[in-house]
């Protein structure tokens, strides 16, 4: 059944019942591959608590030019359908959690 799914990524932003962490990348991005393995650590340590979604900057520009992407990997946390904090550039899971474990 999809009929619950949100049609757009600002629906999802602003209707999502937990914290969002967007990851904004590209599969020609070497700091955005290193930072991947780091986000899947995170989303098993905060799993229930955060939701961890990727934006592939190439196939949605669309979304990428909205928030402003100038760089990658770009993280941005949305919390109650705002943009609560973003980080520009690859970092272990360790850093992340002590960026974004306060706002979560």
């Amino acid at each position: 059944m999809t009929e619950n799914l949100p049609k757009s990524f600002e629906e999802l932003v602003q209707t999502h019942d937990k914290p969002i962490l967007v990851d904004f990348w590209a599969p020609w991005c070497g700091p955005c591959k290193m930072v991947a393995p780091e986000l899947e650590k995170l989303a098993k340590d905060w799993k229930g608590k955060v939701s961890i979604i990727k934006i592939n900057t190439d196939e949605k520009q669309e979304i990428a030019g909205k928030y402003g992407i100038t760089g990658i990997p770009t993280m941005i946390l949305f919390k109650n359908g705002k943009e609560v904090h973003r980080i520009s550039g690859a970092m272990r899971s360790e850093e992340l959690k002590k960026v974004f474990g306060s706002l979560i």
